[in-house]
């Protein structure tokens, strides 16, 4: 088993667990949870030894393998398949000896070392390599591809495959589902289930915890407190344990009420529809959650729309996609788009990444022109929008003051102040420069300067990216309760059930309807995979398929597709060579960091004559890791523009 005994530990001079024990079971899977900057990043370096405790101990089982997502992929040569295959340490050994005791013409060497592969599984590992790949949305022609031709979040899954790959009795889970699709999602919560390790994940889906897990693991106030059962279950446990305190309790009634109202008005204007039912349900399902989060760290509503146009927009035969204007090339995205968005609607758009929904978002919201088509807008539209990428517009040598002043230069400061305290950026924090300021303290940032707008239509690309469970719930409850038209694109399949009515897929550069809630869409992800893979059968050269195709369709597709990769090239051109320059820099930086960081936590860098240098160490170290995280959130977006044109 795993055991924390009385542990303390401290990062530089700020202690994160202090005096805190807890023991793990051999087979159980643990959400670890708690607020950004709570230390779960840091247990999970104690676990794979690169920390150690200041006070107390810890223990495992010294034969267990451990397995975790590396953060770094290497532009290697390697095919996508053979990478996945590197995660089995144990066989790539076996295979290593085969290989030697053949080059010195050792046969018993070889025979033994075989022998060895064979109880390894080794001839059937490639199939189980390219299994995970296409659970995880791979092609089988991408798992032959090189590494080095895939973009940032495909490497991701490949070091996530290369991960469950490795025979391991623990496996260590960061965010495993911030690069997937929601089908990506659904396979691998079904690999965790037959997973028989131990399993310690960090995540902010609560529906994956939910699916996952049956022990939460929470990190608060230095500690880690075990409860067993998952995300839910853990969310009434705290409850309850909030609810004995008298000032909690009465601050819980009131959230209650609050959102009650809400249901009961909603519940009166409700049809049988099932997206309608469904998210009446989810509704009632946060009643029951919603005095868990007494001690949210905020909580806050839209401010009422002052006009509400009818439609909201439309979009007439339009053509979404990029344009370079210097090589004359155009590359749609989703074509033939007709959309009428009326006032109040709801909408959750569906659909694998890559297929355009994000396109079609900054379409909508102007920050793409339209490559043919019309679209026409209300009078009195007022769009709030947050894009993937949204922290990359907040300037990082200004405040939230001025952030928010700019938007409001008539405003009285107070004023001003008063908003962005109910954003909890109060007191000095309000003039701080953003910089050193977390993803999520950014993210809420920007939350609040789109709110201070009173926008009545809401696009929203992914804005739950950066925020912990508990400021993914205060936008849940607020959007819930905004009184104009949202559009949400999120792989948070909570938040969708609970703001959005109805669904629209984004699918074979096409925009449709989609008649069904998120388990709909779960069952038909599951037969569509479940129908390419028979496709897929069929069509296999053993199979004879293909031989009746028209010869001169086929050459003709064949030129199609030459053209295509050669327009794609000159687009992609620019990005690699600003992806390069980014890679350059992080190295620079991470190489510097390290240095710093070792610094830091040297007590010897505690002595009274080392004061100034330590002090000057630390406001370096801040700004190494300000700049390290604006270039991480560039390189991501670049990488994200390399796959919406890829």
């Amino acid at each position: 088993m795993i055991r924390f005994n009385q542990f303390s530990l401290a990062r530089g001079t700020k202690p994160l667990f202090d005096n805190t024990t807890f023991t793990l079971n051999p087979g159980e899977k643990a959400g670890l949870v708690g607020a950004n900057g709570a230390g779960k990043s840091t247990l999970f370096a104690v676990l794979l030894g690169e920390l150690h405790a200041d006070g107390g101990d810890f223990s495992m089982p010294p034969t267990w393998r451990i397995a975790h997502v590396a953060q770094e992929t290497p532009a290697a040569d390697k095919t996508a398949l053979a990478y996945t295959l590197d995660g089995d340490a144990a066989l790539r050994s076996i295979e290593a000896r085969i290989a030697a005791a053949s080059a010195a013409h050792d046969g018993a060497a070889e025979g033994e070392a075989h022998a060895a592969f064979a109880d390894a599984d080794g001839y059937t590992a490639p199939a189980r390599a390219e299994a995970l790949l296409l659970g995880l949305g791979f092609t089988l022609e991408q798992t032959r591809e090189p590494v080095s031709s895939f973009s940032g979040g495909w490497r991701m899954r490949l070091n996530l495959a290369q991960a469950l790959m490795c025979r391991s009795d623990l496996l260590l889970l960061d965010e495993p589902t911030n690069h997937l699709d929601l089908d990506a999602i659904v396979w691998l919560e079904d690999w965790l289930h037959r997973y028989p390790g131990t399993l310690i994940v960090i995540s902010h889906d609560r529906e994956f915890l939910d699916s996952v897990c049956n022990v939460t693991l929470h990190l608060e106030q230095q500690q880690i407190k075990r409860y067993g059962g998952n995300y839910s279950q853990f969310e009434i446990l705290r409850a309850q344990q909030i609810a004995l305190q008298q000032s909690a309790y009465e601050k819980q009634q009131r959230t209650v009420e609050h959102l009650q109202s809400y249901i009961n008005r909603f519940k009166a204007q409700a049809t049988k529809a099932r997206q309608a039912q469904s998210r009446v349900k989810a509704l009632e399902k946060m009643e029951l959650i919603a005095p868990a989060h007494a001690t949210s760290p905020f909580t806050f509503e839209f401010r009422t729309p002052d006009s509400a146009p009818n439609p909201m927009m439309v979009m007439e035969n339009v053509r979404c996609g990029y344009r370079n204007e210097e090589e004359g090339i155009e590359i749609p995205i989703v074509e033939h788009v007709m959309l009428s968005i009326q006032n109040g609607q709801r909408i959750g758009l569906l659909g694998a990444n890559g297929q355009g929904k994000s396109t079609l978002i900054k379409t909508l919201a102007g920050t793409l022109e339209a490559l043919s088509g019309h679209v026409r807008e209300g009078k009195g539209l007022r769009i709030g929008y947050f894009a993937q990428h949204q922290l990359e517009t907040l300037r990082a040598d200004d405040t939230p003051l001025q952030h928010l002043a700019r938007l409001a230069p008539d405003t009285r400061e107070q004023e001003l102040r008063d908003f962005l305290g109910s954003f909890n950026f109060s007191g000095e924090m309000a003039t701080a420069k953003i910089a050193p300021f977390s993803g999520g303290e950014k993210a809420r940032l920007a939350l609040a300067l789109i709110i201070w707008q009173k926008p009545n239509l809401l696009l929203l690309d992914e804005p739950t990216n950066h925020l912990d469970l508990e400021t993914r719930h205060a936008l849940t409850m607020a959007l819930a309760q905004f009184e104009g038209t949202l559009i949400l694109v999120s792989h948070d399949r909570h938040l969708l059930r609970a703001t959005t009515d109805q669904f629209m897929l984004v699918a074979k550069h096409r925009l449709q309807e989609f008649d069904g809630d998120l388990d709909d869409y779960r069952d038909w992800l599951l037969q569509h995979a479940a129908d390419q893979r028979a496709a897929l059968k069929a069509g296999s050269p053993e199979n004879g398929a293909g031989d009746s195709d028209n010869g001169v369709n086929r050459k003709e597709q064949r030129r199609l597709e030459a053209e295509t990769r050669q327009k794609l090239a000159h687009l992609k051109k620019p990005l690699q060579s600003r992806i390069n320059k980014i890679e350059k820099e992080m190295d620079s930086l991470n190489a510097e960091k390290a240095t710093l960081d070792a610094f830091v936590v040297d007590p010897a860098s505690y002595e009274p004559g080392q004061k100034s240098k330590l002090t000057e160490a630390i406001r370096r170290q801040a700004d190494v890791n300000a700049r390290l995280e604006a270039l991480e959130a560039e390189w991501l977006e670049t990488h994200e523009e390399l796959e919406q044109i890829g």
